[in-house]
C-alpha cells in the first residue's frame, strides 16, 4: 500500500496519524504534539511499552485509545525491561516462524519521573543489556499527572506542588538530572535530544534511533503548559525559547561522537524564566545563578562537540 504524504519545503511526511486525535490530552499540550510527531516518524511496524503518566492517562481512557499501533500498559518502574522483554519476544517468535521476519521496533514511552526517578533501574540495565530498542523519554519536568509534583528533572527554583515556592524555600533547590550524559555513559550507539518545536529535527532523530541497531535514547523536551502556568497557545514558543537560551540544548551522540543541531547566539535565560509561572518568584540573584550554569553546561557540551570533530591523532 502506497503511503500518502504532504510535501513541507523539501520533506515528504506522512499523513497517516498513528496516535489519533480526541485523547484527552491539555488544550496545547507540548507533550501530545511530540508524540504526534514520534508516530509520524516510527510508522505501523511498533510496538509500544508506555508507562504510567501523563501520556498513558490522556491516551487511554477505557474503552476508547488514541494508539492506531499495539501498545503495552506499563508501571512507572519496569517500561524499559517490558520492552526488552518484546524485543527478545520477537526475535523467538520471528526464529521459530510464528510471525514473518520483518523489522518490528521495539519502543518505550515514559515521562521524566518514569525514567530518571522510578524506572531507572530497568533501563539501566536494559542499555547495559544491550537490547536493540528505543527508549523515549517526553520530559515535562515533574509528575505532571498526579499533580504537578517535583522529579528529579524538575529543575533548579522551580515551584511544584511538594517542593512549593514559600517565605523559606525558592522551590526545587536542586539542579535537574541529565538523563542523555547518564544515557551516554551507558556507551550505546545513539542519544539524541528534541523538542517538538523543531519538529523535522525530533522526527529525524526518532528515526534514526529505530534505525539504528542496538539500544537508542532520545531525550524530548516536553513544554507543559499547565505545570508551568503559562497560555495555551505557547507550547512551542517557549519550547523554542527553552532552545535558544541553551537551557535545552539539541545534540545527537552517535557512538561517542557529539553534534550539536542547532547552535544559535544565546539569548538570556531571564526572558525564558519570565514567561513561566513557575518561576515567577525568583529574584534577579538567583536568575543569575541560573544563568551562570546554563553558560557553564552549554560551554562543557560545545567542548565535547569540538573534541568530536578533532582530526584523531
Amino acid at each position: 500500500m502506497t503511503q500518502a504524504t504532504v510535501k513541507i519545503g523539501k520533506r515528504e511526511i506522512t499523513t497517516d496519524e498513528l496516535f489519533a486525535s480526541g485523547h484527552r490530552g491539555c488544550i496545547g499540550c507540548g507533550e501530545m504534539l511530540a508524540v504526534r510527531l514520534t508516530m509520524k516518524a516510527l510508522g505501523r511496524d511498533v510496538v509500544i511499552s508506555n508507562a504510567t503518566g501523563c501520556i498513558e492517562i490522556v491516551s487511554s481512557p477505557l474503552p476508547t485509545t488514541s494508539w492506531e499501533v499495539p501498545w503495552i500498559h506499563t508501571l512507572f518502574e519496569n517500561t524499559a525491561a517490558v520492552a526488552s522483554g518484546v524485543e527478545s519476544g520477537l526475535k523467538v517468535m520471528m526464529r521459530k516462524g510464528r510471525i514473518p521476519q520483518k523489522q518490528i521496533h521495539s519502543i518505550a514511552i515514559a515521562g521524566d519521573g518514569a525514567t530518571s526517578d522510578i524506572g531507572f533501574q530497568a533501563l539501566s540495565g536494559a542499555l547495559e543489556r544491550g537490547h536493540d530498542f528505543v527508549y523515549i523519554c517526553f520530559d515535562n519536568e515533574a509528575y505532571m499527572n498526579t499533580g504537578i509534583q517535583r522529579s528529579s528533572s524538575t529543575p533548579y527554583g522551580a515551584s511544584t506542588t511538594t517542593a512549593p515556592v514559600g517565605k523559606k524555600s525558592i522551590g526545587q533547590t536542586t539542579q535537574k538530572k541529565n538523563m542523555p550524559e547518564i544515557a551516554v555513559a551507558h556507551g550505546i550507539p545513539y542519544v539524541a535530544t528534541a523538542c517538538a518545536s523543531y519538529p523535522f529535527d525530533l522526527m529525524e532523530k526518532v528515526k534514526k534511533a529505530a534505525d539504528v541497531k542496538g539500544p537508542a535514547y532520545v531525550h524530548v523536551f516536553s513544554v507543559c503548559d499547565t505545570g508551568w502556568r503559562i497560555p495555551t497557545n505557547q507550547s512551542v514558543a517557549v519550547g523554542r525559547m527553552a532552545v535558544q537560551s541553551g537551557v535545552f540544548p539539541l545534540y545527537e551522540v552517535e557512538n561517542g561522537k557529539y553534534k550539536l543541531n542547532i547552535d544559535p547566539t544565546l539569548k538570556p535565560v531571564a526572558d525564558y524564566l519570565k514567561k513561566q509561572g513557575r518561576f515567577r518568584h525568583l529574584s534577579d540573584a538567583e536568575i543569575q545563578k541560573i544563568q551562570e550554569r546554563v553558560t557553564s553546561e552549554y560551554a562543557k557540551l560545545k567542548e565535547k562537540v569540538a573534541r568530536s570533530q578533532a582530526p584523531s591523532a
